[in-house]
């Protein structure tokens, strides 16, 4: 359910309503997994809380609100909420997914999904000429991630749901690098959104969480079904701490944003950086379309050093303010090597065809002082 007003006014208030038995301005944890009922069957709105609870109804609106949705569920993680979609699916059903795509996605769709008939093809999105070659009569669903992890390439959301449309397919955007602040694509045209709220929702590392929104009743009906039939769902003090997070979302973002362009920027000059990918640099193919379709350009920035994977290790144990850990969209700036971290799923020749060498250095850039990030990143590659 969409709430009035702008941004920043949605993330604080949609879904949220002063507790009407104290008046609490904050959305109370509801830690109950049951609840009474007036006689069989009449209840006020909530059975159990696998199906129903109220912490996590406030969420699952203010998302769906954030993100231009009407409909919004939210599972146990970021994985859990993309294997609802693909259960969704039936046996024999065909996905095209983009070529470049977290470790983790790829390995649900090739490790479990695979095994019960479920077909995928890995393309290149950003040229929608890719994604119409691999289009058969069994293909239901296309996934995007846009930016890409972790080569944040971009995809034309807008074209690729047309061209899937006329085929009678369904869009789906992973949205987390960008974010519902910088990105809305339900109004790019795509019929599902999924986040791993663990990410920039949360933004604290301090939960884990999923979700998927839309404004097709239909999915939305099959996917409450899987939500409720599963039982992959959040609990009401994870539900608090991501609605805690949406409150600051804009702000992060802003910041997040702003010292990644400087990061990118210093990164492009440096004599040890073979290339940066980061899409507020106009020398990044997809800057314009980037521009089009996003209010910024992200906290993620990818760059390969010259000297390779040793270089990549050593630099990655050598830092001050960067943490060297798993995940990203934190407050806290992290470094990951996603050869032998958040992509070592996907078999280093599949990677190597990508474009994710053993050299490359995935940063999260988070929200402290812009100056002291740039030199701990110097300082890592002075010594090396």
């Amino acid at each position: 359910m969409n709430t009035k007003g702008k941004f920043s006014t949605r993330a604080v208030h949609a879904g949220q309503k002063p507790d009407p038995a104290t008046g609490a301005v904050m959305t109370p944890v509801y830690l109950t997994s049951t609840y009474v009922q007036e006689s069989p069957g009449v209840h006020k709105g909530f059975e159990y809380s696998r199906t129903q609870n109220p912490t996590r109804k406030a969420l699952e609106e203010n998302l769906a609100a954030l993100e231009s949705g009407e409909y919004g569920l939210c599972f146990s993680s970021g994985m859990a909420a993309i294997s609802a979609v693909i259960s969704a699916l039936n046996s024999g059903d065909h996905v095209i997914s983009g070529n470049d795509i977290y470790g983790g996605t790829y390995r649900v769709f090739t490790k479990v999904f695979e095994r019960f008939g479920i077909l995928f093809d890995f393309v290149d999105t950003t040229d929608p000429k890719e994604v119409l070659k691999k289009i058969t009569p069994k293909t239901k669903l296309l996934w995007l991630e846009t930016p890409t992890n972790p080569l944040l390439n971009i995809t034309d959301i807008s074209e690729v749901s047309k061209i899937a449309h006329e085929k009678n397919i369904s869009v789906a955007v992973d949205n987390t690098f960008a974010t519902p602040y910088l990105q809305e694509p339900l109004t790019l045209g795509a019929d599902l959104v999924v986040h791993s709220s663990t990410k920039y929702i949360g933004g604290h590392s301090d939960v884990v969480g999923g979700a998927v929104i839309t404004s097709d009743k239909s999915w939305h009906e099959r996917l409450k079904f899987i939500q409720n039939s599963v039982g992959a769902v959040p609990g009401p003090m994870d539900s608090f701490l991501l609605l805690r997070g949406t409150k600051t979302l804009a702000l992060r973002m802003e910041r997040h944003c702003e010292n990644a362009l400087k990061i990118a920027r210093f990164l492009s000059q440096h004599p040890k950086v073979l290339k940066v990918y980061y899409p507020g640099l106009e020398s990044h193919k997809g800057h314009s379309l980037a521009k089009k379709q996003m209010r910024a350009f992200g906290g993620m920035i990818s760059f390969e050093l010259a000297d390779g994977f040793e270089a990549a290790k050593k630099m990655a144990s050598q830092m001050k303010f960067f943490s060297l850990a798993e995940s990203l969209g934190g407050v806290e700036s992290l470094i990951g090597h996603p050869a032998t971290m958040t992509h070592a799923a996907i078999p280093r020749e599949e990677r190597l065809k990508r474009g994710l060498t053993d050299g490359l250095i995935r940063l999260s850039v988070g929200i402290e002082d812009a100056e002291d990030l740039i030199s701990d990143l110097d300082q890592a590659m002075s010594r090396n």
